[in-house]
């Protein structure tokens, strides 16, 4: 049964949530400051994280960082300001998502279901992808340069092989939104540009001269790959 961690310091909050999480069908676990999530987190072993970014002892930035350092196991984090500069931290850091306070508890409850029908989709298509010094592996999301193994995030991987997969083929933002997040994704294609920014930086710490994520300006992005290879 999938169980959802919620981790929010308003006690109101998070007993809404638990009983519509209930009618879905899913069960719950409840963490009402930062360290306690951590703790859930390793011993319940969610298989999503509702996530608040105020809160006691640690807030839901330094949470989600926690958890990128040993799972990738899908985060939407909650804000209650609706400021850019959070969602955008959240996405840099490796949140999937993130939603504003005040939400209906519908739409939140949408979200972890868009999210866990992406999940259902990608683990039926279980592939390998090469070219030249890359290798991408999505039985165990893995991705190797050279031999080395870089410390993605999944949804980083999911970007670079629909990228990669289709090589020298120009995606639009609205593409990779719709086809990564889903039709019923309720951000906007920022989330495209942020996610790409920090995968870019990942992999340009590696040599990798025959290819690149290339940015199509006004249109989108590309796997672009050099005649030579």
């Amino acid at each position: 049964m999938t169980k959802i961690l919620i981790a929010d310091d308003n006690k109101q909050i998070t007993s809404i949530l638990e009983e519509y999480v209930k009618k879905e069908g899913f069960t719950s676990v409840v963490a009402f400051d930062g360290e306690d999530a951590v703790i859930k987190f390793e011993t319940e072993q969610p298989d999503l994280l509702l996530l608040d970014v105020m809160m006691p002892r640690k807030d839901g930035f330094e949470v989600c960082r926690e958890i990128r350092k040993v799972s990738n196991v899908p985060i939407i984090m909650i804000t209650a300001r609706g400021e850019d500069f959070e969602k955008i931290m959240g996405l840099e850091i490796g949140a999937d998502d993130y939603i504003v306070k005040p939400f209906s508890p519908g739409e939140v409850i949408a979200r972890i279901k868009a999210i866990l029908r992406r999940i259902a989709r990608e683990e039926k298509n279980v592939q390998v992808f090469s070219y030249d010094n890359l290798k991408i592996n999505l039985e165990d999301y893995t991705v190797i340069i050279d031999e080395q193994l870089i410390s993605l995030t999944k949804k980083e991987i999911e970007i670079l092989w629909t990228l990669a997969t289709s090589k020298n083929k120009v995606f639009s933002r609205d593409n990779l939104l719709n086809s990564l997040w889903g039709y019923d994704y309720f951000g906007d294609n920022r989330t495209v540009d942020s996610h790409i920014k920090r995968l870019r930086a990942k992999l340009d710490q590696y040599s990798h001269p025959n290819w690149e994520i290339k940015t199509i300006w006004g249109v989108g992005y590309k796997f672009e790959v050099l005649e030579h290879v």
